[in-house]
């Protein structure tokens, strides 16, 4: 059946997997963003049956415009301004337009289960959110998604970098234990298809029901294992502090220092207690397709890393094989013209 759905900060990396889906399955899609900058904006704006909406999340009358008469929503709200009080507006204008399924993309808050947790200040008001969604009697579904394949990098970020050694390897120094299973998930390549899978089986399944989207649970050393298969280097795992060497809000180091103490030092399960047991068994039911960490790895990490302007990838020899390959499919392609 196709439906009209509604999606705000379309550029992310949630709501854009799920739009490319939407779109290529005919759904009509209302694509809130703030403005058309950058590469990802410009591509969503260019797809079928996809209309952007330019305009900001704390504008009463603009959400009423976005939803009215829309069938659906896809929720992923941001730190950018007062998340909290955004989150609550959506709902009250999805709730006002009779949405008749809103997937709100939630997180847990630590600190509620009594175990000497910090919250984490970038999660837990998605649950304060969440709470409201639940309190109004909208029918909503709550996705919880795991660590991004795609947070990975060798730029001078903090918690995920792989970095870059003299020897062509890779460390990836990180405050989880070695063996601590994490929740994974190939955010551009996996959340969309799953959100679809949630969309067609409806309310009527998954009212009020929260949903760990996770493909795999895997140890830090299991994933440094993983990359080394897909890279074809050597890719170590180093239990340490996040070093920050970069600018970085204040917002964020507050973050990161509470997922240190929280998930680091005390070990806290990722989700919380009550959704490690469910992954990946769910979101496996909704898509079995998924793109998992070693094929990440292999076909994707070295086309991100090109993109940021690094370039060890040059350096393997598939990628010069690759290379070849294309210098000669095109020198075969000018013959026959």
């Amino acid at each position: 059946m196709q439906r009209t759905v509604v999606t705000i900060n379309s550029n992310g990396r949630q709501s854009a997997s799920f739009i490319r889906v939407a779109s290529a399955l005919g759904w009509q899609v209302r694509a809130q963003m703030r403005d058309l900058n950058g590469i990802v904006a410009q591509e969503l704006s260019e797809l079928p049956n996809v209309t952007v909406y330019i305009g900001k999340l704390e504008d009463r009358k603009f959400l009423d415009n976005l939803f009215k008469s829309a069938q659906c929503a896809f929720i992923n709200t941001t730190h950018w301004g007062d998340e909290v009080a955004i989150g609550r507006s959506l709902a009250d204008a999805a709730n006002k337009a009779g949405i008749q399924h809103y997937i709100y993309s939630s997180m847990p808050d630590h600190s509620i289960h009594g175990e000497n947790w910090r919250a984490l200040p970038m999660w837990a008001p998605k649950l304060t959110v969440e709470q409201y969604i639940r309190q109004i009697g909208l029918p909503a579904t709550f996705v919880y998604c795991g660590i991004y394949h795609n947070n990975f990098t060798s730029l001078d970020f903090p918690l995920f970098r792989m970095e870059l050694q003299p020897d062509g390897s890779f460390v990836w120094q990180a405050p989880f234990h070695p063996n601590q299973a994490l929740p994974w998930l190939d955010s551009e390549h996996d959340v969309g298809p799953a959100i679809f899978q949630l969309f067609k089986e409806g309310p009527r399944k998954w009212n009020g029901s929260r949903i760990p989207l996770a493909f795999s649970v895997m140890s830090p050393k299991q994933v440094c294992q993983a990359f080394s298969r897909g890279l074809g280097r050597h890719v170590q795992y180093r239990r340490g502090p996040i070093m920050i060497n970069v600018p970085t809000p204040a917002g964020y180091r507050q973050h990161l220092s509470a997922l240190e103490y929280t998930l680091g030092e005390k070990g806290a399960p990722y989700f919380g207690p009550d959704l490690e047991h469910l992954c990946p068994r769910i979101a496996l039911q909704l898509w079995e397709g998924n793109r998992d960490i070693e094929e990440y790895a292999r076909e994707v990490f070295p086309i991100e890393e090109l993109a940021n302007g690094v370039f060890w990838p040059k350096e393997d020899e598939a990628y010069r094989h690759c290379n070849c390959v294309s210098r000669l499919t095109e020198q075969l392609n000018q013959a026959r013209l």
